[in-house]
């Protein structure tokens, strides 16, 4: 892509120490310690959020109480998606994958605003402290579920005030994100980075950052007027004092539904990075692959009422929706389409970040096809709230967000840390990880399309041996996670050297050592053509 560059005067990079211990991280400006920071931070709640998972699923391994009471239930199942939500698939690819990588996709030294850059994770980790603090004060855990539906959100006694206050916190840190990122973009290309030679990745970024900044505003005034309800009593969404609840399912899905392209797009681009390489051979329909991840992030703000079809919206409304959401289905095709393109006669090298991109693919073509299924108004209604939208919701954003974050984790460590994991075990946890996913989401789509209602405590005894499969599942999926992260453990501190370019990648992160130095290029890098070229294809 590039001219070569020296190699770094230190071997480990920007992760020499500094001399100031660990205040040369807390408050490092240096994009890439910042992306590390939010890695060790979201990782810490993505295993938390894995443990309560796993609580949950084993409660209902059986009617009745389990191993917990049903208010410890309610308190389980909310803090297991505000965690995993707010605090794992929303900020996981655009702040650690983004930060690392995004300025040096582009030939640039830093992001554009660094210190806003620093400020963000700062945010983040406040707004973490007080969704932690949020489980000892008031009179419990939240246990509203993560959407805060009103009116129980504003009735119950539980401490929603303060977790609604810390979703809101971590919501200015996903907005000052996304400016630097559309800043960056625009501003500090390399010589010969034109948009038409941006890795793909950095398009999904770019898509993704500005959804971050014009519609997490939304959600903060939504929790904003939670705040107003609960502590003045002013009586926006109370009916009985002239309000409307249904202006608030409104308000949260107009920003929560294009919060689900904030998770997927950059997982879409991390893909468009791996498949090229362990294909070796040019993405297919690179403008295509570009503009169709334009087309989700805006197709994908006009949807959000498909999430309300029981609560009495107008048939014409209804029907205006439900064509909508099919319409989000084509650009998401494309993708599809183009990545399996690119595999057709490419020379297939199945590595662990090549086994978690194809994996992607298959989960989450289920997650979407599924999703038609709910996007229907006609086949909404029999399955609304029931098991099935929880498996759909998991094949989508956990097989499809959290599988692209693996690959990227498989991909990328040994570019950060210049170690190599060990690839058996990868692969040994990679398979039982997707033998797992499916025994556990596939089994809670068949009892949802049985009629298990979700979020609930109890069930009848007909929905046992699914329940049983499914929690059977989730041992399998949490053993996979287990070894997987161990081994990426291991391999960061212990594994063999892994060179500058272990895959033969042909972006510009490849063209420096590994770890990256601290300041990413020694001289401003001349781009001299597009991102996905190999030797044995012709430059066009």
């Amino acid at each position: 892509m590039t001219e070569t560059h020296p190699a770094a005067t230190n071997e480990r990079g920007f992760l020499a120490p500094s001399g100031n211990g660990l205040f040369g991280w807390i408050f490092s400006t240096d994009h890439k310690r910042i992306g590390l920071l939010y890695m060790y931070a979201i990782l810490t709640f993505f295993l938390v959020g894995v443990v309560l998972g796993l609580l949950i699923r084993l409660e209902l391994i059986a009617p009745g109480e389990t191993i917990v009471s049903a208010q410890t239930y309610n308190a389980l199942f909310t803090l297991h998606g505000v965690i995993m939500i707010f605090l794992f698939i929303i900020p996981g690819i655009p702040a650690i994958f983004g930060n690392i990588f995004l300025p040096i996709h582009i030939g640039a030294n830093d992001v554009a605003f660094p210190r806003l850059n620093l400020l963000s994770w700062w945010l983040y980790i406040g707004g973490a402290m007080l969704a932690l603090a949020s489980l000892f004060g008031g009179a419990g855990f939240p246990d509203t579920g993560w959407t805060f539906y009103v009116p129980f959100s504003i009735q119950t006694h539980t401490n929603v005030t303060l977790a609604a206050f810390a979703v809101f916190i971590l919501g200015f840190s996903s907005i000052l994100t996304g400016l630097n990122f559309i800043t960056t973009v625009h501003r500090l290309r390399a010589t010969g980075v034109t948009w038409g030679r941006l890795p793909l990745f950095v398009w999904t970024l770019y898509s993704t950052a500005w959804v971050q900044v014009l519609a997490t505003p939304i959600l903060g005034i939504t929790l904003a007027l939670i705040l107003l309800e609960r502590v003045l009593g002013a009586g926006l969404f109370d009916p009985a004092k002239g309000g409307d609840p249904i202006l608030y399912q409104h308000l949260f899905w107009i920003y929560s539904h294009p919060a689900v392209y904030i998770m997927i797009l950059p997982g879409m681009g991390i893909i468009s990075e791996i498949i090229p390489v362990f294909a070796r051979k040019h993405i297919f329909g690179y403008w295509a692959m570009a503009l169709s991840g334009i087309a989700i992030a805006f197709a994908g703000s006009l949807v959000w009422a498909h999430h309300m079809f029981v609560s009495g919206l107008s048939d014409t409304a209804i029907f205006v929706f439900s064509l909508l959401t099919f319409v989000v289905a084509i650009p998401s095709a494309i993708k599809v389409f183009n990545w399996t393109a690119t595999l057709y006669k490419g020379s297939i090298a199945l590595d662990p970040p090549m086994l978690h991109a194809l994996s992607f693919i298959l989960l989450f073509s289920v997650g979407g096809l599924t999703g038609l299924v709910l996007g229907a108004a006609a086949t909404n209604v029999p399955v609304h709230d029931t098991h099935f939208v929880v498996g759909h919701f998991h094949y989508t954003m956990f097989g499809g967000t959290g599988f692209a974050f693996f690959a990227g984790l498989h991909f990328w460590l040994p570019k950060i840390f210049g170690r190599m994991y060990n690839r058996k075990v990868a692969t040994a946890a990679w398979a039982a990880m997707l033998v797992g996913f499916n025994t556990l989401y596939s089994s809670m789509m068949v009892v949802g399309l049985r009629g298990m209602p979700r979020r609930y405590y109890d069930y009848l005894p007909q929905f046992t041996t699914l329940n049983v499969t499914a929690t059977a599942g989730s041992w399998v999926l949490g053993a996979g996670i287990f070894v997987m992260f161990a081994n990426l453990f291991w391999g960061s501190l212990r594994g063999a050297p892994a060179g500058s370019n272990p895959w033969g990648g042909r972006t510009l992160e490849w063209t420096l050592s590994s770890p990256p130095p601290a300041e990413n290029f020694p001289s401003p890098p001349v781009v001299v053509h597009g991102p996905y070229i190999y030797p044995e294809e012709p430059t066009p």
